[in-house]
């Protein structure tokens, strides 16, 4: 392992790719990244799917096996695959860590964001594709989605929750995870295998703030550009622990083995050239969080992150101060997460849109 991605392991970061292809599945480079830089899980969603299926030859083969079926049942065969070979993949790691780790989460259909049942009805079907025990399904954190994701739970299965942008949202996930556990085990599930992640999305709220930040122009407000998503961030881990603690059901059901739902910090790409680029790595460091990275963010961690710069916990005031600040130069911080959620859903549904075109060519292309 390298030196920097144990010492953010150790610190009790658990690394996961964000990223997923037939390429990186049959050439061993999963393996490769679970054996040399600590990587313990992997999420995908429908930009990278968008990116692997786009690709001219890796799926080649499986098309010809599915002949000419129709592009929904094609992705689904395709994306399944994929997951489902790197469930196994990373089988040793999920049974080591008692499934807390070797996850690979798979989404649901963005364009059913905003529809609550047939978002229920995709994740069963998704989980029993998949038909791996360490497999998640990635609900959006909609209005919608949150009584989808307490059903999805409910039945058993484990759920990573994904689009989360605010304070207020991130605590309505929680609620509707608790009430989730709370149903599963009345239904008679055991807990000790269910397992949730609430995906807070990290470096696009900076990228959104500092435009704004940028537009004010004053020097106060310039000055606080690149501080809001790690504060938000680091809010929403204070609000973690605070719930887990204080929530009268929590403790009962983990009496019952359940386990608690973990913040994944996403998004952690640094999109500005003039930050660090381990800045939502280093700067976002706890005890039980994921940090979900693609190659390349992965790639500067290994070679000089710093796991020392940015430990959570003791924070919070800071973070608080930087929030009260954003508000003071004029930031509406309500509106730009409700904006980031609905433009993050359109980016998906873009994706995927693109994903339908893709694979359509591949069919034809290789039916001839």
């Amino acid at each position: 392992m390298t030196e920097a991605t144990q010492k953010i392991s150790d610190a009790g970061v658990s690394i996961w790719l964000d990223d997923l292809s037939r390429t990186r599945i049959t050439s061993g480079n999963l393996e490769e990244l679970i054996k040399n830089d600590n990587v313990v899980g992997v999420t995908t969603n429908p930009s990278i799917f968008q990116k692997a299926l786009s690709q001219v030859g890796p799926y080649d083969e499986q098309l010809k096996e599915l002949g000419k079926v129709d592009v929904e049942t094609a992705i689904r065969e395709l994306t399944t695959t994929d997951v489902r070979n790197a469930c196994d993949i990373f089988k040793d790691v999920a049974e080591d860590s008692d499934y807390v780790n070797g996850r690979v989460s798979i989404e649901v259909d963005p364009r059913l964001a905003h529809e609550t049942e047939a978002t229920e009805k995709q994740a069963v079907e998704l989980w029993e594709k998949v038909n791996r025990p360490n497999a998640m399904i990635k609900i959006p954190a909609t209005l919608e989605g949150l009584p989808a994701i307490t059903a999805t739970l409910a039945k058993g299965i484990s759920v990573n929750v994904t689009l989360i942008f605010s304070l207020e949202r991130y605590e309505q996930v929680i609620d509707a995870f608790i009430e989730g556990i709370a149903q599963a085990a009345a239904n008679g599930h055991d807990l000790e295998h269910i397992a949730s992640v609430a995906s807070f999305f990290v470096s696009r709220v900076d990228t959104a703030v500092d435009k704004q930040l940028e537009e004010i122009g004053s020097e106060k407000a310039k000055g606080l550009m690149g501080q809001a998503a790690v504060a938000n961030a680091r809010l929403a881990y204070e609000l973690f622990e605070k719930k887990f603690a204080e929530d009268p059901r929590w403790a009962d059901l983990e009496a019952k083995g359940a386990k608690k739902q973990r913040p994944l910090w996403a998004s952690t790409g640094t999109k500005n050239a003039a930050y660090s680029d381990t800045k939502y790595v280093d700067e976002l460091v706890a005890k039980d969080v994921v940090n979900t990275m693609p190659e390349k963010t992965l790639m500067a961690v290994a070679d000089h992150g710093d796991a020392t710069l940015g430990i959570i916990s003791g924070n919070y005031d800071e973070a608080h101060d930087v929030m009260d600040e954003l508000a003071e130069v004029g930031i509406n911080f309500k509106d730009v997460t409700d904006k980031l959620e609905a433009d993050g859903v359109a980016a998906f549904i873009k994706s995927w849109d693109s994903v339908l075109e893709d694979v359509q060519s591949g069919i034809d292309r290789v039916n001839g």
